[in-house]
């Protein structure tokens, strides 16, 4: 749990608090930057944790993993509906894998993978996302062209950001992202932590 800024998505620069859940669904991407919350993780108290968010003083909270989704009947059904009644805005950082809850009251966007040949999401996901974020490069913008295709999906809800863990992965595929969003109508998006801090973690 840390305080930052959003780097990526639909609130980039935003100032808030982090509440990265442990916990991954295979199959696992193997571009992901933080494999190190694919297990592990330490226990925390609905109660310690809405402690740290009120004296952090934020009043916008990204839960995000991992796959978050797979605590929800773990506690996160709870800290979900206590944020909301305290008026605390809550952005979820999801694959998809695991079912959106029908009941989830926080905004979410889903980040569908394509790997081995195919999507990995749920059904439910599809439907229930507020949002979606592509990770993109030159190798798999066609698949996911097809996918938004298929499926309808407004480019208003669509954000391209570069594939990559480094800031030269990412500096190299913006200009090439750009212009394919230009030309589709789909947003950008940055990874703004790692273009200011590289591979540095917790930031």
């Amino acid at each position: 749990m840390f305080s930052s800024l959003q780097g990526e998505g639909p609130h980039t620069g935003r100032p808030a608090f982090f509440i990265r859940l442990s916990g991954c669904l295979e199959p696992f991407c193997p571009w992901c930057d933080t494999k190190d919350a694919w297990f592990g993780g330490s226990p925390a108290s609905i109660e310690d944790i809405i402690q740290k968010v009120v004296r952090e003083s934020h009043r916008f909270v990204v839960i995000t993993g991992g796959e978050p989704f797979l605590q929800w009947d773990d506690g996160l059904s709870r800290l979900d509906r206590e944020l909301a009644e305290m008026k605390i805005e809550v952005q979820y950082e999801t694959s998809g894998k695991v079912a959106i809850p029908q009941q989830v009251r926080g905004e979410v966007i889903c980040s569908p993978k394509y790997l081995s040949g195919k999507w990995h999401l749920a059904r439910e996901s599809m439907y229930r996302a507020d949002a979606f974020k592509f990770v993109a490069c030159r190798e798999s913008i066609f698949f996911i062209d097809a996918f938004i295709a298929e499926h309808g999906i407004d480019r208003d809800r669509v954000w391209l950001m570069p594939k990559g863990k480094t800031r030269k992965e990412q500096t190299e595929l913006l200009q090439f992202l750009w212009e394919h969003c230009v030309k589709k109508g789909y947003r950008l998006s940055a990874r703004l932590h790692i273009l200011c801090f590289d591979q540095k973690k917790g930031v």
